[in-house]
């Protein structure tokens, strides 16, 4: 059974206080600051940490062709995911509103490009990620039973599936139990980086590597397939946009957030930059480039009979990675359909788990639908042009609004530098795309636009024809019937 949960007041939920909650003078309950520098450091590293280090490298590599200059691209996407989470610092704090982008984009510009972002977000992002994570899975999974020959396509798509199915399951079922795998996981992706770290500077200096001799040898410098080497290295990145939502929780935050952005991200890169040289100490460019799978073909080199570690770490990152992204992702479903975004029925909870089942589940059918392809490149490229671009809109937001309203309240304010650098990246980043990889742009495009007649028919529309709402009404009905009965015939979950 599902219920549909809305507040007419605001989204924050009612608590009461608790150890991690604390009472203020106007009765309500905020997060009790309790984060220090130290800790706000060791979130974002585990925030932006991840699988994306053991599958972006190739796809860097194998834009710019040669050593010195995939290094170049790795430690330019450090400084622009720091230079773009100043700028989020900034947004974050003059606009205190759950959301993210999109709260930013519709203070700035308004309702219909937020909903564009929404819509994306949606259609593009979340099940494109579920998609990768999937296939990254799958294929650290296979790759140790096919050493020699490409890995069976139909095999690799049909184990992601059943990865992405399996956590969507699980977020309907145990929210809880979820939490506990995904912790259980974490370990995976440290593991794995710290192993390669190591084990391939020890490498590097132990034997006779040749492949820094001439690190510009081979270099590609046209600006369309640098463009698309730095969405796979801003891939590995990710999660640096959303560093400003732990504020609440920090102590003395607009002095320790930035302080805290300036300390990890450089952390991060120079961790990133260390283990690009590790690989390349033991594999190179073109072994990393034909390679399915760079953190096996390290520890085929590297590892011996020990071998077997790095898949199976990479693979427990990978899992770690798509569960709690399918947990967040689908609250922003839920969310988008309570402010009346997206149809009704995906606002709906199930009434016994508290889950929002009806968009784990909209949601697992588009991630499966991504998986027409197991070119991991592809679907970042894909999915990094439309994400670029509605970065680009959030901070050009912001210096919109220094614009529009130049008194507005900001307790972190950034040098005017900062956003237009950020801005001017981004645009080189949208625009030189277009050459190299068009038909990836081409749908970003044409997804993006038919957001808006989606837009105006189904937001601004508010009458409409009663064959049109009866038909939607009887859809949600017949989900709701769908529960009552699963949970009448006693199937497990709906009890």
């Amino acid at each position: 059974m599902t219920k549909q949960v809305t507040s007419p007041v605001s989204d924050t939920c009612l608590m009461t206080p608790t150890s991690d909650t604390a009472p203020i003078g106007d009765d309500k309950v905020r997060m009790k600051k309790q984060l220090g520098l130290l800790e706000g450091v060791a979130i974002i590293l585990g925030i932006i940490f991840g699988s994306g280090i053991f599958i972006s490298p190739k796809g860097v590599i194998q834009e710019v062709g040669s050593v010195g200059l995939s290094l170049v691209v790795w430690a330019m996407c450090g400084v622009l995911s720091m230079i773009g989470a100043l700028c989020y610092a900034e947004l974050g704090t003059s606009i205190p509103k759950s959301g993210g982008d999109y709260a930013y984009i519709y203070e700035a510009f308004g309702p219909l490009f937020a909903f564009l972002y929404l819509w994306d977000a949606m259609l593009i992002f979340v099940p494109t990620t579920n998609a990768i994570m999937g296939l990254t899975f799958a294929k650290y999974v296979i790759d140790p039973f096919f050493p020699e020959c490409p890995l069976p396509e139909v095999s690799v798509r049909f184990i992601a599936a059943c990865a992405i199915c399996f956590f969507t399951f699980m977020n309907c079922y145990n929210v809880k139990l979820t939490s506990n795998i995904q912790n259980s996981f974490m370990f995976g992706k440290t593991g794995a980086l710290a192993l390669i770290i190591i084990v391939g500077i020890a490498s590097f200096f132990m034997n006779d590597v040749n492949n820094f001799d001439a690190p510009f040898q081979r270099s590609t410098f046209s600006p369309g397939p640098i463009a698309v080497a730095f969405y796979s290295g801003i891939f590995s990145y990710s999660g640096w946009n959303y560093l400003n939502f732990m504020t609440e929780e920090l102590k003395n935050p607009y002095v320790n957030l930035p302080r805290a952005i300036y300390i990890s991200l450089p952390l991060v890169t120079l961790t990133y930059v260390l283990a690009n040289v590790a690989y390349l100490a033991v594999l190179s460019p073109d072994e990393m480039i034909a390679s399915n799978a760079i953190a096996v073909s390290f520890g085929y080199r590297t590892l011996g009979v020990l071998s077997w570690i790095m898949p199976l770490m990479v693979a427990m990152s990978a899992l770690g990675g798509l569960s709690v992204h399918i947990m967040t992702s689908s609250r922003m479903c839920f969310v988008g359909a309570r402010y009346g975004h997206f149809p009704a029925m995906l606002s709906h909870l199930n009434i016994n788990k508290l889950t929002p089942m009806p968009s784990l589940v909209f949601l697992n059918i588009l991630s499966l639908l991504m998986l027409c392809t197991s070119d991991i490149h592809l679907l970042i490229t894909y999915a990094s042009f439309v994400e670029s671009f509605f970065l680009l809109l959030s901070v050009s937001g912001l210096l919109w609004l220094r614009y529009k309203k130049p008194n507005m309240h900001r307790p972190i304010k950034v040098s005017l530098i900062v956003p237009v650098t950020f801005v001017i990246l981004c645009i080189f980043l949208v625009i030189f795309p277009v050459f190299s990889a068009p038909y990836e742009v081409l749908m970003g495009v044409l997804i993006t636009l038919t957001g808006i007649p989606a837009y105006y028919f189904g937001v601004v529309w508010k009458e409409k024809p009663s064959w049109f709402t009866n038909a939607l009404d009887g859809t949600t009905a017949f989900v709701q019937k769908l529960f009552m009965s699963a949970k009448e015939e006693g199937v497990e979950g709906f009890d």
